[in-house]
């Protein structure tokens, strides 16, 4: 099978890569290769000489129709993700892209056996709550009156009383920031067209993904990248909060298993996946794993700093997923692993995590609660 891979370069679409290549799949990729997550501009080393490469936006619809036309399944990873508050970019690349794959593929009545888009556990926001009182809920961001008082968890919509948090299925959608409503549009847009004109279409939610090439230079990329730099450095990390926020994390090795699940599986198609790591770890405990990997005895520290709109516990129910045979079989210390040995090949670092944190600050998205 010939497959185009958009944002092949990138973090996910290179595994991607990789993986269908060893599965004796054909490869094009398209990539603009833009900063921040390639500051040179230039190809990645990484990416085999076996891939067509084609450097160019994925909205620039001649040269998008151009690959289509020459390929028989389709991975669209290319995205704009970051911290950043230019909203209307999210939209424009993120969804604009998806619907321009759909358009061609329907004016020009191309034979696609599959498209894969890469959707975000982020189209969830605080995913599922449940209240003693009041059952389920689905509460909105929250508000910086409280963020700014160290009121970190997330009371009952209802009731005000606290509530306990559940492993968020597929049927739930509550995106609370600019990339996540910009994830679930595209990942709307690959559904319903999909179904609409017989395009077998498969959006996989993706949680925290971890493992090497996961950008260093790009501010959304989280606590991987943040706590490996800090201890690489010999710098105790900041954990945003009381260090309490609960993540689900996935290594890379098990997002390619459900990549290549998808392509030929037809169970899958028409539908949304989460793809997670289906355990729950607090920020704490995930720095505490980077401590142990680097052996230092520099425990991260928490300031009563935080960014606002983060959201304070997501776990995403996997179990979809797990029907179709895919389990996920890496541990958070193996994705540990991996990135910090990728890391140690990496030159140019010093000021990465010092400019991050400027950067985050200067945009107002890290602050300090006044009463931590």
């Amino acid at each position: 099978m010939k497959v185009l891979v958009t944002g092949g370069a990138g973090f996910i679409g290179s595994h991607t890569c990789d993986r269908l290549l060893s599965l004796g799949h054909d490869i094009v990729v398209l990539d603009a290769l833009t900063q921040p997550v390639h500051p040179t501009g230039r190809k990645p080393s990484y990416l085999s000489r076996e891939i067509d490469f084609y450097q160019g936006d994925v909205r620039n619809r001649d040269l998008l129709a151009n690959l289509l036309r020459r390929v028989d399944a389709v991975y669209h990873f290319a995205a704009y993700q970051d911290y950043l508050t230019d909203f209307a970019h999210f939209t424009d690349v993120n969804v604009v892209s998806t619907a321009l794959i759909y358009e061609i593929i329907v004016a020009e009545r191309l034979d696609i056996a599959r498209v894969v888009v890469a959707s975000s556990q982020s189209t969830m926001g605080e995913g599922l709550y449940r209240c003693p009182s009041d059952g389920e809920q689905l509460p909105g961001m929250r508000p910086e009156k409280a963020l700014s008082s160290a009121g970190w968890e997330v009371p009952c919509p209802q009731c005000g009383g606290r509530m306990e948090m559940q492993a968020t299925p597929e049927h739930v959608s509550n995106p609370q920031n600019a990339y996540g409503m910009s994830k679930l549009g595209e990942e709307m847009v690959a559904i319903n067209l999909g179904r609409r004109y017989d395009i077998p279409t498969v959006a996989l939610r993706y949680s925290i993904v971890q493992g090497p090439r996961q950008s260093v230079y790009n501010a959304y990329s989280g606590a991987c990248r943040i706590f490996c730099l800090s201890y690489k450095q010999g710098i105790a990390p900041t954990v945003y909060e009381d260090g309490e926020a609960v993540r689900d994390y996935v290594n890379i090795n098990d997002v390619m298993d459900a990549n290549a699940l998808v392509l030929l599986d037809d169970r899958a198609a028409g539908q949304v996946f989460n793809v997670g790591g289906g355990t729950p770890v607090t920020t704490k405990e995930f720095a505490d794993i980077v401590m142990h990997q680097y052996g230092s005895g520099l425990e991260a520290k928490v300031t009563g700093e935080y960014r606002f709109g983060d959201t304070r516990h997501i776990l995403s129910d996997i179990s979809k997923l797990r029907k179709l045979g895919w389990e996920p079989r890496r541990t958070p210390a193996d994705s540990v692993r991996a990135y910090a040995g990728w890391l140690d090949g990496i030159g140019g670092l010093d000021g990465v995590l010092a400019q991050a944190n400027a950067q985050m600050r200067a945009l107002g998205v890290v602050r300090k609660a006044g009463g931590a």
